[in-house]
């Protein structure tokens, strides 16, 4: 059955693969650039730029960047748009619904919730399901109760749907509705013979809300990728790179085992990029980093399996027995630290907005891919091969015949004094967050806003020169696209000289030199909505993470993990202050991704501790903790080698913005690993000495009396 499993989940990838073309971000292929003005002061270009950003979404364009420009101009850029007018449309309609009865309104567009398009069960066409909110419900039924009360065929029968002033609708009330009563229910339905391209864009428009003043389309262009080809290719180069050390690795620690591990995760890989194409994501440079990476981290299930089996093949040679004992005690650890991020992905889906939100699916993706890959495919494979004759009779070709180097050597009591480690800890977060205070975090554009230059060339513009020419300069962290002889630059605070040497700059990379059309300031793509929004999400997280690991371990170990988890956090973005980096949303996925890890790590450890203590009871408690974290290091040898290839060839080979990313991920790479050991594992001691578990308190008294 796993079999069957495996190979239609691998045959439907390889079908999607094969018919699916991948969307691609703005950095990868470019998209279209619209400006819009509002009708008004600020304010409303502030209100209008979130009732705009739901749009987008709704549109299904992730990775969208839209920003203030100016007083009362929104910049709006969406990666691989097939249809610019269409987008046009919806984007600059104001979507004032109102309700009418009688020529009277009787409800706004505030009262409704939620649109949606859906074919018309009793006839041609397509019709908008709505759903009502507050006291719209209330309302509702009174004015049906009343329009129920006129003659069939009279207009006061009618309830008319008017959108921007234009009716769009005047259905009547059906007969069965009761005079005086009304229609309940809090929902309804606008008909009118609406094609369905027509039904999608009315539920579109009714459900991201109305903007709060007109917009006008002021410019509509095509703009290229913000990334040149050079970068695309080093990055590419570095993936291969990493994929390839990494493989080479798996085989040399674990042998045959090791390689079909490669093979499973070749089969990972599929399945999570076909998953992507499934689901329609936009593909950006740092989201396929994010991918590369994952990756390396789907490595940790396979490592985890290997060493189980190793253990069980060095209580009992049997080759076939060991691999299916090792599945079988790997799956705890799996399945919960796959469950903490499957929790934290989901929320970070519904609760946030923008790119935060599209990180939560592709993380979603990635952890159920690698659950295939190491609990079907891998399990197929390795059950399999290591089952026949040929392998049986030479076990060192499997790699699982041996504890290994380290674990065949390494033996240590780490925590005699465990308010050593936690003061340990403490030094190093406090240095590390004093960058904030000393350098203060070099935010980026997405988060400051800044200025955006555009600039009118002679000739077609090479936007690879005007790159490095700005890298010579000083102006690494500029944001450069191009249209035809037109480049726009989209760079953080600059001031006037600053300005005026840019201009200097891209006048003299391109033939015929370049004359300056616009200066103008912008506000932040990542909105404080949307900033506020990920908070909220990350920390109910986070909160939800705490009450999984307090029930399927103990509330102990959960408080160890957080804690933890918040030192990785404050420990990144403080290094981040002292090395001056730039932290952009591309750090923000990073920074997310370290999470994650971080999480992983410790739950791995405190699954061996859960393991162990339920057979030494009479052991001291922090010799058990110290058992689990030994026992475990391996496991986080060979998972952190594995990533660490891939961090280190996009460190080396990627472009700027991705030399950010790997850097944020190896510093949380390694605080990860460390923070498990000097501070989840010695607060769980410490909670544990202030606050025993009954079970163990029950054991140590009946021992004490006897």
């Amino acid at each position: 059955m796993r079999g069957l499993t495996a190979l239609g989940v691998l045959v439907a990838s390889a079908f999607l693969l094969l018919t699916t073309d991948p969307r691609l971000g703005l950095d990868l292929r470019g998209g279209t650039q619209i400006v819009l003005e509002a009708k008004g002061d600020s304010v409303a270009a502030d209100r209008s730029l979130e009732v705009l950003r739901r749009r987008v979404d709704a549109l299904g364009v992730a990775e969208p960047v839209i920003a203030r420009s100016g007083e009362n101009r929104v910049v709006v850029e969406l990666p691989g748009v097939q249809d610019p007018e269409e987008a046009v449309k919806v984007l600059g309609r104001t979507a004032q619904l109102t309700v009418q009865h009688n020529g009277q309104t009787v409800m706004t567009g505030e009262g409704i919730s939620d649109a949606s398009a859906v074919r018309n069960p009793q006839g041609a066409g397509f019709l908008v399901n709505v759903k009502f909110q507050g006291d719209a419900p209330a309302k509702w039924q009174t004015v049906t109760g009343e329009a129920a009360c006129e003659p069939s065929g009279t207009p006061g029968r009618q309830i008319a749907f008017v959108l921007d002033g234009k009716p769009i609708s005047s259905p009547e009330v059906s007969a069965d509705t009761p005079c005086r009563a009304g229609q309940a229910g809090g929902a309804t339905s606008i008909t009118g013979r609406f094609s369905e391209a027509e039904a999608k864009e009315l539920a579109l428009v009714i459900r991201s809300g109305a903007l709060p003043v007109p917009v006008e389309v002021i410019e509509q262009r095509t703009v290229g990728a913000t990334l040149g080809a050079e970068a695309i290719d080093a990055s590419a180069k570095a993936a291969i790179i990493g994929i390839a050390l990494t493989a080479v690795f798996l085989i040399v620690a674990y042998r045959l085992a090791g390689f079909l591990a490669v093979v499973a995760l070749v089969g990972y890989a599929a399945v999570a990029y076909a998953g992507l194409l499934a689901i329609g994501a936009t593909l950006t440079l740092p989201g396929l980093a994010g991918f590369v990476l994952a990756i390396g981290m789907a490595v940790d299930a396979n490592v985890l399996i290997f060493e189980r089996a190793r253990e069980e093949y060095a209580r009992k040679p049997n080759l076939r027995r060991a691999a299916e004992n090792g599945f079988r005690g790997a799956l705890s650890a799996i399945a919960d630290s796959n469950v903490t991020t499957l929790l934290a992905a989901g929320l970070l889906f519904w609760l946030a907005t923008g790119p935060v939100r599209g990180f939560g699916v592709t993380l979603t993706i990635g952890v159920l891919a690698s659950m295939f890959s190491a609990l079907v495919l891998s399990r197929v494979l390795v059950l399999w091969l290591l089952g026949t004759r040929f392998v049986a009779k030479r076990p060192s070709l499997s790699g699982l015949h041996t504890l290994g180097w380290v674990r065949q050597r390494l033996s240590a009591v780490l925590y005699r004094r465990p308010s050593a480690w936690l003061i340990s800890a403490g030094v190093l977060v406090l240095v590390a967050f004093a960058g904030l205070f000393v350098r203060g975090l070099n935010l980026g554009v997405e988060f400051t806003g800044g200025r955006l230059l555009d600039f009118t060339a002679g000739a077609p513009v090479d936007t690879a020169r005007v790159r490095t020419a700005l890298a010579d300069g000083g102006f690494s962290d500029v944001v450069v696209s191009s249209s035809g002889n037109e480049v726009s630059l989209r760079t953080g605070p600059i001031n006037d000289a600053d300005s005026s040497r840019i201009g200097t700059i891209v006048s003299s990379a391109v033939d015929g030199g370049a004359r300056q059309s616009s200066n103008e300031l912008i506000g932040p793509s990542l909105s404080s909505e949307l900033r506020r929004n990920a908070v909220i999400g990350l920390a109910i997280a986070v909160a939800a993470q705490l009450v999984y690991l307090a029930i399927r371990f103990d509330w102990r170990l959960g408080v160890a993990t957080v804690a933890a988890l918040l030192s990785d956090v404050l420990v990144l973005i403080g290094i981040f202050a002292w090395l001056g980096n730039t932290a952009d949303g591309v750090f923000l996925a990073a920074l997310l991704t370290v999470i994650g890890y971080s999480v992983n790590d410790s739950v791995v450890v405190f699954d061996r501790l859960r393991s162990l203590r339920g057979s030494r009871r009479s052991t001291p408690y922090p010799d058990v903790v110290s058992d689990a974290v030994v026992q475990t290091v391996p496991r986080t040898v060979n998972t952190g080698i594995g990533v660490l290839f891939v961090l280190s060839a996009l460190l080396v080979l990627g472009d700027g913005s991705l030399a950010n990313f790997a850097t944020a991920l190896l510093i949380g790479l390694i605080a990860g690993t460390v923070s498990t050991v000097v501070t989840a594992a010695p607060v769980a001691i410490w909670l544990e000495s202030r606050w025993p578990s009954r079970a163990v308190s029950k054991k140590r008294t009946a021992g004490a009396r006897a």
